[in-house]
């Protein structure tokens, strides 16, 4: 790997105090999300209740402005050329359809089903197997919306990253009913259609348009070099303050289910540990034997490991109800999430030098590894 490639890649030396300490301040913001909903519950359920579809108003806000940023970064001649190269696109398909939601199942069976359930069971008859349907309802929804998150603080391509979405995207209205379906044996499965549409058309498809005309006018007014210089700048901070936000929100409005069930929690943590990691690794040697690109490769896994927690949670809270064990396990995915993609992110910037990366998507990763 050059040494202009490896700048990019490690250009997190000179990130601000946000991006440096983000896992730190996510760990804040989960403990004050709780705090908050603990200590002023009329809060928490009046914004629960702006909700359309179940689909949160404040939260779709604030993700709008996580995501508005890293859109607007977008090359969108780069997703162009992503249609033309889709063996990242055929990975993550692979993965997130035919081998997440069964090492799912034999994992949430292994320690839910078996190894921890006289735990489980002695609160409650049958709650290891609503643990267990929360955590497949978790595994069959790919991440369509905080990957491009990830994917920008991992330096990935972000045009390939927007196609992965958009595909897996159109999959997930088609597959996740009858795959859910089939993995709960629950004949009587009812999907939220208007949620699963709802949340991908406001947590991607309002922030890429937005993203998308606001680039288009700003290089053709403005120019390329005040657009890179000044206007990325300032926008920069915005998506971290967004995601902080965001998480604040979503643990105030489920904290209660998580200080209720601190044991249950824990035990819930360890099998979705486990998948995200194991799913993340799958991923990621799998792109490393198709030789793809560190931009593609990046993105591709962390794809995979993460989960669309809103689909699920929306989903159990339909078929099992709000306060269910469903619902539960669906939070604490919610829960390690965050931590634990931020730790796979970093683990892509150190093993970026065991892939081939192209010089001229270098530039794509950071605004700030642009020539001068």
């Amino acid at each position: 790997m050059n040494q202009d490639t490896t700048t990019a890649v490690k250009a997190g030396s000179s990130l601000g105090i946000f991006e440096r300490y983000l896992t730190l301040w996510v760990l804040l913001c989960i403990v004050a999300g709780i705090a908050i909903g603990r200590a002023f519950p009329n809060i928490a359920v009046t914004l629960n209740d702006i909700s359309i579809y179940q689909v949160s108003i404040p939260i779709a806000i604030c993700l709008f402005f996580m995501m508005y940023p890293i859109m607007v970064k977008i090359d969108f001649t780069q997703a162009n050329k992503a249609m033309r190269a889709p063996k990242p696109v055929l990975l993550t398909l692979v993965v997130n359809w035919a081998i997440k939601p069964f090492t799912m199942v034999a994992i949430a069976q292994f320690f839910l089903g078996w190894l921890f359930r006289p735990l489980l069971d002695s609160a409650e008859a049958g709650l290891a197997n609503s643990y267990i349907a929360g955590a497949i309802l978790l595994g069959i929804a790919p991440c369509t919306a905080m990957v491009l998150m990830w994917g920008y603080l991992s330096y990935g391509n972000q045009g390939h990253t927007l196609v992965m979405v958009a595909v897996n995207s159109l999959t997930m209205l088609f597959v996740y009913a009858p795959l859910g379906r089939w993995l709960l044996a629950a004949n009587n499965l009812v999907v939220p259609w208007q949620t699963i549409v709802l949340s991908v058309l406001v947590y991607v498809g309002l922030p890429l348009l937005a993203g998308a005309y606001s680039r288009y006018w700003i290089l053709r007014h403005k120019g390329r070099e005040w657009f890179d210089r000044y206007f990325l700048k300032y926008l920069s901070p915005v998506a971290i303050s967004a995601l902080l936000v965001t998480l604040v929100l979503l643990f105030a409005l489920k904290g209660d289910l998580i200080v209720e069930h601190p044991l249950h929690i824990v035990l819930i943590a360890i099998p979705l540990f486990i998948q995200t990691n194991l799913i993340f690794a799958i991923a990621y040697v799998a792109a490393l034997k198709l030789n793809l690109t560190y931009e593609d490769a990046a993105p591709a896994a962390l794809i995979g490991a993460s989960n669309h927690f809103e689909v699920a949670i929306a989903t159990a809270v339909t078929l099992f109800g709000l306060n269910s064990g469903a619902a539960l396990a669906t939070v604490v995915g919610v829960l390690i999430e965050v931590p634990v993609m931020l730790v796979l992110v970093e683990i892509c910037k150190k093993t970026a030098m065991w892939f081939p990366r192209k010089p001229e998507t270098a530039s794509l990763a950071d605004p700030r590894c642009l020539p001068r």
